[in-house]
């Protein structure tokens, strides 16, 4: 009897394997070089400005030099690390899945890439929770605060659910973030083809990648409040203060400092957000590329 579903060849499931295997290795590769040259210094300085809404971006600059020179812009490094392997590995397998997935039923480029880059970042929140929440404890914690005291108040006192707090905002971040950062350089690749080829399918140069990166890194930080929230959220829990919801976050920082609160530290998350978007969007497209060349 003929079977009702065909069986892939073996041979093509083990390279699909091996594709998964291969993003999940590229996507930590990506997010731990992005994190280790100018990420953690943009994310150190936005963080702070994220919860100390009343200084200038150049104040709170200043502020974290001050607290322990150029090594300051690097605190928290070692969960940060541990957070970039697990999730880029997390975000470049289930993004580059959905964004195959999305084409294949015959979705623009541009509305692919929304809905990879959406999943993507949701997938990302299981792993990113606890280590924000302690990279955000010593950043906004104090000299004193240290990772390990971080780590041993939490588990004491609140378990597993006390690395969680903002985990709302990060879901909403994230899914925003990625679908953006994807979605509007898809779109940027778009015009760019338009603009300096006057093809639809013209392959872009390395440059014209970079550019298209660039546009859709700094596009996509329009959900900034959400990140906003997020770091309120935390730094919250870890002074012990009481709990506030995402929605109760948004009223209180605009009731207190208007619309600017709700950006606060947007200037430096604008260039984390090319400096992400140019690794895990462009930077992988480029070694996708790459591959492809030396197989053909």
């Amino acid at each position: 009897a003929t079977p009702l579903v065909a069986m892939a060849p073996a041979s093509a499931s083990a390279a699909e394997g091996k594709q998964g295997f291969s993003a999940l290795g590229l996507g930590a590769a990506l997010q731990c070089g992005e994190a280790i040259t100018l990420g953690m210094p943009l994310e150190v300085w936005k963080t702070r400005m994220g919860r100390y809404r009343d200084e200038t971006t150049l104040q709170s600059l200043r502020h974290i030099y001050g607290n322990g020179g150029v090594s300051a812009f690097w605190t928290g490094i070692g969960p940060k690390m541990v957070e970039c392997a697990t999730k880029g590995a997390v975000l470049l397998f289930a993004k580059e899945l959905l964004m195959d997935a999305s084409t294949g039923l015959g979705m623009s480029k541009t509305a692919s890439g929304v809905v990879a880059g959406a999943g993507g970042g949701v997938c990302q929140t299981v792993v990113m929770g606890p280590c924000t929440f302690l990279v955000t404890a010593v950043v906004n914690g104090g000299k004193d605060m240290s990772v390990s005291h971080a780590l041993r108040t939490t588990w004491r006192d609140k378990g597993v659910a006390g690395f969680y707090p903002g985990g709302i905002a990060i879901a909403f971040r994230q899914a925003s973030n990625w679908a953006s950062r994807q979605g509007f350089t898809e779109a940027a690749r778009s015009r760019v083809q338009i603009a300096f080829h006057n093809d639809p399918n013209a392959k872009l140069t390395k440059s014209q990648e970079v550019l298209s990166g660039i546009i859709g890194g700094a596009l996509s930080c329009w959900n900034h409040p959400f990140e906003v929230a997020r770091i309120e959220m935390q730094s919250r829990a870890i002074a012990g203060e009481s709990y506030m919801g995402m929605g109760q976050v948004f009223r209180a920082v605009y009731s207190q400092y208007g619309m600017a609160g709700l950006f606060s530290g947007v200037v430096p998350r604008i260039g984390l957000n090319i400096w992400q978007t140019l690794f895990m969007v462009t930077g992988a497209q480029l070694v996708r590329d790459a591959i492809s060349e030396r197989k053909s």
